[in-house]
């Protein structure tokens, strides 16, 4: 019995000197082996220096309501003021009109005048509405405060009834009435088709 004891407390002796010594080895390895950081990881100082010296916002919302009680909301990927203009890239307008129409446009860019509550959408803009309209056109001014929405040039639009084609469109809210219109003008061109 005696030469179990003394056999046991050499085990328990030998895994206080061992157990301790593979948690240092095991824990040598894990700084030994680590990975050093790379030149990726690390920030270049000319892009902050761009960013302080450009500040941006991403994903910028901006929402009201318009004099004929149309919501709007405008959403742009980025977003960067530049005196009273709000510079925007990847521009989206969501409008929902008192009469229950919801309108949706789409563009490349563009500037909204915080002084004058204009917006300017460039480059190929994209409007949907919920009432069956699409169309697309080379550029929109957006009236913030009215809720009017000019088009800047000629569009193509796809109809409930057919396709048409105009020198240039206008949504507003004539005095007077409860819902916003859609007015084609500047050499209209329709081609109807018929419903089956």
């Amino acid at each position: 019995m005696l030469g179990d004891d003394n056999l046991y407390s050499k085990f328990v002796g030998f895994l206080k000197i061992t157990l301790p010594l593979a948690a240092l080895a095991l824990m040598s390895t894990v700084f030994l082996f680590a990975r050093a950081p790379t030149q990726d990881s690390a920030v270049p100082y000319a892009e902050i220096e761009e960013v302080a010296r450009e500040p941006r916002l991403s994903g910028a919302q901006v929402s009201g309501v318009a004099d004929d009680g149309s919501v709007i909301q405008l959403t742009a990927e980025t977003a960067r003021p530049l005196g009273d203009f709000l510079l925007v890239e990847t521009m989206f307008a969501s409008i929902d009109v008192v009469n229950g129409t919801h309108i949706d446009i789409r563009a490349g860019r563009g500037e909204i005048n915080n002084a004058t509550r204009i917006a300017r959408l460039t480059g190929l803009a994209r409007i949907e509405t919920s009432n069956g309209y699409e169309m697309e056109t080379a550029g929109i001014t957006a009236n913030l405060t009215t809720g009017q929405i000019t088009s800047d040039g000629a569009l193509e639009i796809q109809a409930p009834f057919g396709s048409l084609t105009a020198g240039q469109m206008i949504i507003e809210t004539p005095e007077g009435m409860g819902g916003q219109v859609m007015l084609f003008q500047n050499g209209v061109r329709l081609v109807y088709t018929p419903q089956q």
